[in-house]
């Protein structure tokens, strides 16, 4: 995973988090993933929006910015959720959004 998004990265490729839950943060510490890498992470909890994550500082955001501000690649940090989280986030996949599924083995979609 780490590869995958240092690699998209060196391509010039926008990446963005999906829920701010705490074993998508316990991962991105884990794997040493920061704000450097991850622009932004979608949370739609209204407490959890405008905070940054623990360790990494990554940005909380509402929904809106896969909107606003649309990355290219969309990493779900919460994979138990993966058909619900790709459903809630259809326009992303219809304008080329691409996800990213990290467990229980790296996928993109």
């Amino acid at each position: 995973m780490v590869e995958l998004i240092y690699d998209l990265q060196k391509q010039g490729k926008i990446i963005a988090g999906f829920a701010a839950s705490a074993k998508g943060n316990t991962l991105l510490n884990y794997c040493g993933i920061d704000s450097n890498s991850i622009k932004y992470i979608v949370d739609e909890t209204p407490t959890k929006q405008g905070l940054l994550t623990p360790g990494g500082h990554i940005p909380i955001v509402p929904i809106s910015n896969l909107e606003n501000n649309p990355p290219d690649y969309l990493l779900i940090l919460a994979w138990n959720f993966v058909e619900e989280i790709i459903e809630k986030t259809n326009q992303f996949k219809t304008d080329d959004g691409k996800y990213i599924i990290p467990i229980p083995k790296i996928q993109l979609i």
